[in-house]
């Protein structure tokens, strides 16, 4: 009788025992998936950052050919708000008055708030929406550091109140209001450009990671 019960205790054992074997392998199956998983996401991450030569260039071509195919359109518009109004800010005529200065700071504007954009986004979590917000509030207070001296410059080219050359009318706000004078608007600048930036860069994320999934490409 001890010898059966002890070849029945056997049997049941050996039955019992692939139980936790298999559990244990769904387990470790489970756990290879997750960190597979893992692993893809951190690829795509990296593959996702670019590098700093990479967000200068591409930044800063992107920020002249915006701010050169529209100019005719910014210039009309500052004439627009003139205090003189239109007609004696210029009218219709001289409408590339300004256009070095905007050429000159437009690329390393954007150059800036894309390579800071890009650096603080990935320092604080690619994919983390209140990280490429602060990101975006970081780069497009970087970039009016260049951005608000070009525009003060370039309006009071495009209002006739300065000499058309860039460093004739760079020297002549300088000798008439100091250095304070390349800045003046600095908050108000950052206050409209900041918030538009908030919003602008998140959807930008959202549009990027819809590419890649309907396409499987990077765009």
């Amino acid at each position: 009788a001890r010898y059966k019960a002890c070849l029945q205790a056997t049997a049941l054992a050996r039955v019992a025992a692939p139980r936790p074997a298999l559990h244990e392998g769904l387990h470790g199956s489970n756990a290879a998936a997750s960190a597979n998983c893992s692993h893809t996401h951190a690829a795509m991450a990296a593959e996702d950052k670019p590098s700093f030569k990479r967000a200068l260039l591409a930044g800063g071509a992107a920020g002249f050919a915006v701010d050169v195919s529209l100019f005719p359109i910014d210039t009309l518009k500052t004439r627009l708000q003139a205090p003189g109004g239109f007609r004696q800010a210029g009218g219709f005529s001289g409408i590339y008055r300004g256009l070095g200065a905007a050429a000159a700071g437009s690329v390393p504007g954007a150059a800036l708030f894309f390579t800071a954009y890009e650096r603080t986004k990935h320092a604080l979590g690619a994919e983390n929406t209140s990280a490429q917000v602060c990101a975006a509030s970081v780069g497009e207070t970087v970039a009016c550091s260049v951005r608000v001296p070009v525009e003060n410059v370039k309006q009071n080219q495009q209002a006739g109140k300065i000499d058309a050359k860039l460093l004739g009318g760079a020297a002549q706000i300088l000798r008439e209001s100091g250095v304070g004078g390349f800045y003046r608007g600095f908050g108000a600048t950052v206050g409209r450009e900041v918030p538009f930036a908030m919003i602008q860069m998140p959807l930008l994320e959202s549009a990027k990671r819809a590419w890649r999934g309907d396409r499987g490409a990077d765009l």
